[in-house]
């Protein structure tokens, strides 16, 4: 069993950054894939980015490359995601969630209670 408890989602204007953290318990949660997603009001859930058990090897959904950045502390069980250059279209609800490597929501097993984030203009 694995819990995730995401943190630092907020208002941000346009241009700016955040930094959401996704904390683990459990002892399983340094042998998983750990990925964000996101849900934009009204649409359907989205992949973001993921990373994979070592923290060596990352992908990102297209709208955020180059912006987002993943990343793991394995020593403190916590996943950032650091978003720079934020756009009106980022605003969603953030999850973490924990599984095997990949990028669709069926794929990952251990999920938490999501963060939100509000981009303003």
């Amino acid at each position: 069993q694995v819990d995730l408890v995401e943190s630092g989602g907020g208002v941000v204007q346009a241009g700016g950054s955040l930094r959401l953290s996704c904390v683990a318990s459990g002892a399983m949660f340094s042998a998983y894939a750990v990925a964000w997603f996101r849900q934009p009001p009204g649409k359907e859930r989205e992949f973001v980015a993921v990373v994979d058990w070592t923290g060596d090897t990352t992908l990102y959904g297209d709208s955020v490359k180059g912006r987002f950045t993943i990343s793991r502390d394995k020593r403190e069980k916590t996943v950032y995601l650091q978003m720079n250059s934020l756009k009106l279209d980022d605003t969603a609800v953030y999850f973490c969630a924990a599984g095997r490597w990949g990028i669709e929501s069926h794929e990952f097993e251990f999920w938490g209670q999501g963060t939100q984030v509000t981009v303003s203009s």
